[in-house]
């Protein structure tokens, strides 16, 4: 498997509100940038987003560290909230349903594919490649460069 690192972010003028996403895809000397966005969304679902449209753009299975700045997306994965979500029919405890659950399938999905190490890094921070994303995302939502259902 080849190895792959990826970073991530979203971003979101107001919480709800028009949102983008940025990655960062490198694997040797190779390097892409994605991004895109909804008209009304959330910072989570753009974080989520990020990740999953990384894991999406590859080819084949890889080993992948994948760096974010979201501390909900990395735990959710590091922790197994989502794994205890999901064997709890998508809730998070007795009462309250999981968010975002369209994503989070999607991404329990992709995470079967690829081996997927999630590292946290500080956001706005010293991290050029995280920095950006965050410019990507920014830009994805401030320009309306809206992600199409079924492909960009």
């Amino acid at each position: 498997m080849n190895d792959v690192t990826i970073y991530t972010d979203g971003a979101c003028s107001g919480n709800p509100g028009p949102g983008g996403y940025g990655v960062v895809l490198q694997s040797g000397k190779f390097e892409k940038e994605i991004s895109g966005g909804e008209p009304s969304t959330t910072n989570n679902r753009m974080e989520l987003m990020a990740v999953i449209v990384g894991l999406k753009a590859l080819k084949r299975p890889c080993n992948v560290t994948l760096y974010s700045d979201s501390q909900y997306v990395v735990n959710m994965v590091k922790l197994g909230w989502m794994q205890k979500w999901k064997r709890n029919g998508w809730m998070r405890n007795k009462s309250e349903p999981a968010k975002n659950v369209d994503l989070l399938k999607e991404l329990d999905e992709l995470l079967q594919v690829h081996k997927v190490e999630m590292i946290w890094v500080k956001g706005h921070a010293d991290n050029p490649y995280n920095n950006r994303c965050d410019e990507l995302a920014v830009n994805a939502y401030k320009t309306g460069k809206w992600t199409v259902p079924g492909g960009e």
